[in-house]
């Protein structure tokens, strides 16, 4: 789940600096996205954001595998049957997606959309799934068994009834994208917020930085800290609105695709780092791995850093990150 009461800019935008800054909320690719940019005229403001829209949307109907008619349900249909040619965006967005999967040893995998979905998170679950039905549950799973054909141009899924969905990375791909148009279009500041995937650029019309609030996931009135961001992409996702909990164990609504089994011991993770599309896979790889290793991760990570509340709600911050904490009381 992304979080979206984060962003300072966004709830001052209207207010503070009306006269420049302009903003619109819409539902794009199924979840909310806050377009913002900083320019001279309400219709000007309007026309850029028109042009994000119409991006955003061009992406959508690219990866989306509830659009029976993109190049991604084409690939899933011919899983375990024969290769398929796609242009050289998807092409591309699926390669970088595996070298997140081999540098992340699978905690991220785009594969996990084979996944059976044996875990609900909407209250109608009494008891733990069997191990035997969580281990068939991924039978499907493994980005080993996605084959790339540079030379043609082309996706094959080896497995029969495998396919891949681009959830944990589709809305940050599609910020940073929006970003570059707009920049490409002259808009010299301004945020692209799809539900908590953020990419940034420029300052706020009063020239200081856009701001990022860290807010207590257990919370939301509580800010534990602000934090200036300058020209890149941060990522916040938290599990703390969907999970199960047995056995005094809070399992979270993000799985495992190596296991099947939820990510335990973390509430949220929030990335910094250069582009949205990285730091959306990179902030539930970390939910994978847990806090211990997915902060040595990230710590091993040039340009990127991170914060995690854990379960205890206690901050981890990773090395290059100090926090100027708040008192809320």
């Amino acid at each position: 789940m992304k979080i979206r009461v984060f962003i300072l800019s966004l709830l001052i935008s209207t207010i503070s600096f009306s006269q420049e800054t302009y903003n619109k909320t819409l539902i794009l690719m199924g979840s909310r996205f806050d377009i913002t940019v900083v320019t001279n005229s309400q219709k000007q403001g309007d026309l850029y954001i028109d042009s994000a829209i119409s991006e955003i949307s061009r992406i959508e109907k690219l990866i989306s595998s509830w659009d029976k008619n993109s190049q991604t349900s084409l690939i899933n249909k011919n899983a375990g049957i024969k290769p398929v040619k796609v242009n050289t965006e998807l092409f591309n967005l699926i390669e970088r997606s595996l070298k997140i999967s081999k540098l992340t040893e699978g905690a991220f995998d785009i594969s996990y959309a084979s996944m059976d979905k044996v875990w609900k998170f909407d209250g109608t679950m009494t008891e733990m799934p069997s191990e035997e039905i969580i281990k068939k549950s991924v039978q499907k799973v493994g980005y080993q068994n996605i084959i790339l054909d540079k030379k043609n141009q082309t996706v094959f899924l080896k497995l029969k009834e495998m396919k891949i969905g681009f959830g944990a990375i589709g809305k940050g791909y599609a910020a940073d994208k929006a970003k570059v148009l707009l920049i490409e279009k002259g808009v010299k500041s301004g945020i692209i917020n799809a539900s908590g995937d953020l990419n940034t650029w420029g300052k706020q019309p009063s020239g200081k930085d856009w701001m990022v609030a860290i807010v207590n996931p257990l919370n939301k009135e509580k800010v534990f800290s602000w934090l200036p961001v300058n020209n890149s992409a941060v990522v916040t996702s938290g599990n703390y609105e969907k999970y199960v909990k047995f056995n005094n164990v809070l399992y979270s609504h993000i799985i495992d695709p190596r296991t099947g089994y939820p990510a335990t011991g973390i509430l949220s993770v929030t990335i910094f780092t250069k582009t949205a599309e990285l730091a959306d896979a990179l902030a539930t790889s970390i939910f994978v791995m847990g806090k211990d290793t997915g902060l040595n991760f990230i710590n091993q990570l040039k340009g990127v850093e991170c914060i995690i509340i854990d379960e205890n709600n206690s901050i981890i911050t990773s090395e290059n990150i100090e926090l100027n904490t708040l008192n809320n009381d």
